[in-house]
């Protein structure tokens, strides 16, 4: 469908866009907030507050999709972003960190976007490819988070042009950044793929259904799948974060150099982006609880080779590899079942709220991974996210699995007797 095409190409532009604009500040939004707020203590804050403002996002703009459509709530959304881009690097000039707080948070609604992307990718995708269509603009995050990150340089020359306060001039680059994003989802995302899949739903109700039980194994309205699959999600990137976000303090207490450390995030970010089409491509192809499933294993090796290998920087940037490609087999496929599983006007409230649990799920991660580190070290922390992924094996097999085989064979009985 030509439609589907051109919406696919419209979010990656906006994701690309929209990442490269988080990627400049968060990079440098530490260093910002040690600066203003006067201490380390505070360097955790632009991240934590960035995930609880996409928390927060999540659901509004959900329910913005649900009554506008997808156009304005991505649109606005990432205006939200610009804006907190805006103010913090009014409370940098004005020295005024609880003013700088909030522009975190804001900014967090440029992540609630992004993850809101994908599932505008699913809206009028054709069943057989909606775990394809969904990674490829999961995957187009990849290019604003790894060029982001480097725009620090350019940002000390603007903020030397304009003659601001040193550290905002990636602000800069966000607010332009954002403020294109804005444009591409505002003129481009037409007609609005949210709007036209309610009017093809409207239009033929019973092939509708039809395809929403033959697609997603005949459990579109399973509550119990979709909690499940709402509580994969979360696990999931609890897992990742609680991992992730300590390894650079281990790294760094056993002697790597903050290059070393770098280079194991950015291996460790492409395993998370870098195959999301593979694993999109795999889940149309094989199903959802499959890859799952393979994300899962990929967990279990990511977190053996940290338990074992944690004196080895080589050892753990391996198992960062594999953490990231853990997570994006698991995202992408269980995102592409949730919107298997929910059609109609239920389906932004529903992924907004899926969104909202994985933010909530990801802070929680990074918030006990410290506490977790101090009690038991690195390689209990990778124990105890181990037992997340026993949560999420057994729910797939006690609950997903039968209840797909259940609903199949009920499938078949009916189209025998017809």
């Amino acid at each position: 469908m030509a439609l589907q095409k051109r919406t696919v190409w419209v979010l990656v532009a906006g994701q690309i866009l929209g990442g490269l604009g988080i990627g400049a500040t968060l990079s440098i939004g530490s260093v910002l907030a040690t600066e203003v707020g006067g201490s380390e203590a505070w360097a955790g804050t632009a991240a934590t507050l960035s995930t609880l403002g996409a928390a927060a996002a999540a659901i509004p703009l959900g329910r913005l999709t649900r009554r506008y459509g997808r156009r304005i709530s991505l649109s606005l959304g990432t205006l939200t972003a610009l804006f907190g881009a805006m103010v913090t690097v009014l409370s940098a000039a004005m020295d005024f960190f609880p003013l700088m707080l909030l522009g975190f948070a804001m900014l967090g609604a440029g992540a609630a976007v992004g993850l809101q992307s994908r599932f505008a990718a699913t809206d009028v995708a054709d069943p057989r490819h909606r775990g394809r269509d969904l990674s490829i603009v999961v995957w187009s995050a990849t290019i604003g988070s790894v060029i982001g990150p480097n725009l620090f340089g350019p940002g000390e020359v603007i903020a030397e042009w304009f003659g601001m306060p040193p550290l905002t001039g990636s602000f800069v680059i966000a607010v332009v950044a954002q403020f294109a994003a804005v444009c591409v989802y505002a003129f481009a995302l037409r007609p609005d793929p949210y709007l036209v899949s309610q009017e093809l739903a409207a239009a033929q109700p019973d092939q509708d259904t039809a395809v929403a039980k033959t697609t997603s194994g005949g459990v579109a309205r399973n509550r119990s799948l979709v909690f499940m699959t709402i509580g994969i999600l979360g696990l999931s990137h609890a897992i990742m974060v609680s991992v992730m976000s300590m390894t650079p303090v281990h790294l760094v207490h056993h002697g790597t150099s903050l290059a070393g450390v770098g280079l194991t995030l950015s291996l460790h970010i492409g395993g998370m982006f870098a195959l999301s089409p593979v694993f999109g491509w795999l889940s149309d192809r094989v199903g959802r609880f499959p890859i799952i499933l393979t994300g899962q294993a990929l967990f279990v090796v990511a977190l053996a080779t940290v338990a074992f290998g944690d004196e080895s920087m080589t050892l753990v940037t391996v198992g960062l590899i594999f953490l990231g490609l853990g997570w994006s087999a698991s995202t992408v496929a269980a995102s592409a079942l949730l919107g298997d599983l929910v059609t109609g006007a239920a389906r932004p409230v529903i992924q907004g709220r899926s969104d909202l649990v994985m933010n909530l799920a990801g802070a929680a991660g990074a918030a006990s991974a410290g506490p977790a580190l101090a009690l038991v070290g690195y390689p209990g922390l990778a124990v105890s996210a181990g037992v997340l992924v026993a949560a999420i094996v057994v729910a797939v097999l006690v609950v997903g699995l039968p209840a797909t085989r259940v609903r199949a064979e009920r499938v078949t009985s009916s189209a025998t007797t017809e």
